[in-house]
């Protein structure tokens, strides 16, 4: 699998099969798994700051392609993990 960079955009497709621009927040690996933030590309490029944006998690699997958290502990782990970094890098600035 290739690096995936945060500002990366990718074309996923929803549940209803339409295709929608999304850009990369943050990558992370967890317990061996390889996961990215994402918000939709028009909702980052518009907002001023992040807490407006809705931001989901992907797994990316061994082939590098994009599948959902299926379950409610690793979306909650995930989602904290990202939070962390969010801090960590406030902290840097």
């Amino acid at each position: 699998m290739s690096k995936i960079e945060v500002g990366e955009i990718f074309t996923i497709s929803d549940e209803s099969n339409e295709e929608q621009e999304v850009e990369v927040l943050g990558v992370m690996t967890i317990e061996g798994n390889d996961y990215v933030a994402v918000a939709f590309a028009d909702d980052v490029s518009q907002e001023e700051t992040e807490e407006d944006i809705d931001i989901f998690f992907l797994k990316v699997d061994e082939d590098g392609d994009f599948t959902a958290i299926e379950s409610d502990d690793e979306f909650d782990k995930v989602s904290a993990a990202f939070d962390e970094m969010m801090d960590e890098e406030e902290e840097e600035e």
